[in-house]
């Protein structure tokens, strides 16, 4: 099945520009500048009436009594914590609508900024109410803790979802998200909807500027009415159609390289499936131990129906249990996703740069790639044993009249950089680069310093 499948079939080279002419139509398209501008007006009138709403409404009311205004900065620092939470709920969506706009890049970048705010404004929100108790009551912080408690039943709930809150904050910090496994992290973040639940209803139960105020309440009840809705739709409602839709299942584990596998799934309808090379799924695979967690990986070939075919690298301990997963097994998927596709090209000539198991993401994009792109194909892996797909790019590149080049060694021993004197003309190339987050930054930082202009370069970078 492997050479029959998916071996790339370059007996017409004429028309290799159209092997993939029947996937055109699901391209995304790059993201748009304009789209972008009008995405930040409308948060910015979104914040403007749910923010503005509750201060003008009931807020502003509070400094005229004692601890005033201690209990204006927390409230105000909790409405606007609780709105950014908002917006990363929104992102984390997975709204087709907004990947037009950010590109898949963009929205994990803007999540990732987003992040520490809210836990840090609604943590502000905590301890300014308090102080302002305590003012109020004229008695220290901490018996005043105790009193608010003992006082707000609500406020136990809020307290216990600020921990959490907290907690992902502390495990989000880099030297501590190294050591956590992916599956603890998914688990982390599905308590983050508990929280944001728990402190939501404490708001609209208990705040000053929602209480006796209808209108607040409606806005605020709808936005995040509306955040439900796109979770419910995109993150579950859709992926569920569309496994049950294309009915796959597991064909074939075969070795690629030195720790890689690629998995074959048959399906139906599989011709009617919206994928562009690049882009990547949420798979889930419907068996004992696994079936509750879903993880990213690029497809390797775009289909060929009935056959589909992702190739995964073992860097954990979801990702080497694929090599002993069970003929027959199906499989749910959430996506296609991602923008790192020919769609984002600006100029005629390509460079591409993949580190590790990022050749999956440079093997399918190949397929798409002009025949007057000349692709510059570099590969960049520890050991020549662990490269994986070799001989079918080796076949897309030379169809294409490309050239292929090979970085092996440690990285003490590889200097990245030598990738600007194997491609002297860089600079009049789009360049797209895939890998692990470190190599990615790493190679985009040279390729900037070589000349390459920002909007001609396009990376996906395997991270959580």
């Amino acid at each position: 099945m492997k050479s029959t499948t998916f071996f790339p079939d370059t007996s017409q080279i004429g028309n290799v520009g159209n092997v993939s002419a029947g996937y055109k139509d699901s391209v995304p398209r790059p993201p748009s500048r304009l789209a972008f501008n009008a995405m930040v007006v409308i948060l910015g009138l979104g914040f403007g009436v749910f923010v503005a709403l509750p201060i003008v409404d009931g807020t502003q009311s509070e400094l005229h009594i004692t601890g005033g205004l201690a209990m204006f900065i927390g409230s105000v620092t909790g409405i606007v914590g609780t709105y950014l939470a908002l917006i990363m709920v929104i992102l984390a969506s997975r709204m087709p609508a907004l990947e037009r706009v950010l590109g898949q890049g963009g929205v994990i970048h803007w999540h990732r900024k987003l992040a520490p705010w809210p836990i840090l404004l609604i943590i502000a929100h905590a301890i300014f109410l308090t102080l302002s108790y305590a003012e109020a009551a004229k008695t220290g912080i901490l018996s005043e803790v105790g009193v608010v408690v003992d006082t707000f039943p609500h406020l136990v709930t809020a307290t216990f979802g600020l921990g959490i809150m907290v907690l992902i904050g502390i495990v989000s910090v880099p030297q501590i998200r190294r050591n956590i496994s992916r599956e603890n992290w998914w688990i982390l973040h599905l308590l983050m909807y508990v929280a944001l639940a728990i402190s939501f209803a404490h708001e609209i139960a208990l705040g000053p500027s929602f209480v006796k105020h209808p209108l607040t309440q409606i806005a605020w009840i709808g936005g995040w009415l509306f955040a439900l809705a796109l979770i419910v739709i995109f993150r579950i409602g859709v992926p569920i159609a569309r496994s049950l839709r294309y009915k796959l299942r597991v064909a074939e584990v075969h070795r690629e390289s030195e720790g890689v596998v690629s998995i074959v799934l048959e399906g139906r309808g599989l011709e009617r499936l919206k994928i562009s090379g690049g882009q990547f799924f949420e798979w889930r695979f419907l068996t004992k131990g696994m079936w509750w967690q879903a993880h990213p990986f690029t497809v390797s070939a775009l289909p060929k129906p009935p056959f589909l075919r992702l190739t995964v690298k073992a860097l954990g301990d979801f990702s080497s249990s694929l090599a002993e997963i069970k003929v027959g097994t199906s499989v749910a998927i959430e996506g296609p996703y991602g923008s790192f596709t020919v769609e984002a090209s600006k100029r005629p000539l390509a460079l591409l740069i993949a580190g590790g198991i990022g050749v999956t993401a440079v093997r399918s994009l190949l397929e798409e790639i002009s025949p007057k792109a000349r692709p510059v194909v570099v590969l960049r892996a520890n050991k020549e044993s662990e490269l994986a797909l070799l001989d079918e790019i080796v076949e897309l590149v030379r169809v294409r009249k490309g050239v292929v080049h090979k970085l092996i060694g440690s990285r003490e021993a590889v200097n990245l950089a030598s990738i600007i004197k194997l491609v002297p003309d860089m600079k009049r190339r789009d360049v797209f680069i895939c890998g692990p987050e470190g190599f990615v930054n790493q190679v985009e930082s040279i390729v900037k310093r070589s000349g390459v202009p920002t909007e001609a370069i396009h990376h996906e970078a395997y991270s959580i």
